[in-house]
């Protein structure tokens, strides 16, 4: 396995929380090489900077299947306290609209629940 492909899984697996497997499939392969490898690794940004730009996209396109595994992940890094995840909430909904905003704030609430819970 080259540099690479070992940071990129490395990066992809601090993202998502879990052990992610190598893959021999091109499109995995760009992923893991170039998004995570080359993209999240990039200097100028922190892991926890990039998180809050991805949570904010995410939450602006309504894609809260994908939040559902970046918060946990941001709280389970310490990247993120509960309290910094609810403020999150409160100034993107000002951004996103009232109804994204909205089921982004019981979204967070409902994970941060869990999260506690062990």
């Amino acid at each position: 396995m080259d540099e690479r492909r070992r940071r990129g899984l490395e990066m992809m697996r601090r993202v998502y929380g879990w052990e992610v497997a190598d893959s021999a499939d091109d499109f995995f392969g760009i992923t893991v090489d170039h998004l995570f490898g080359d993209v999240w690794t990039r200097p100028g940004l922190s892991v926890r900077d990039r998180r809050l730009l991805l949570i904010g996209v995410l939450a602006g396109q309504g894609l809260n299947d994908v939040l559902d595994i970046q918060i946990p992940a941001a709280l389970a890094g310490g990247e993120l306290s509960p309290d910094e995840l609810r403020e999150t909430a409160i100034f993107l909904t000002h951004y996103v609209g009232w109804p994204l905003g909205s089921r982004l704030h019981v979204q967070i609430e409902k994970l941060i629940a869990e999260y506690e819970r062990g």
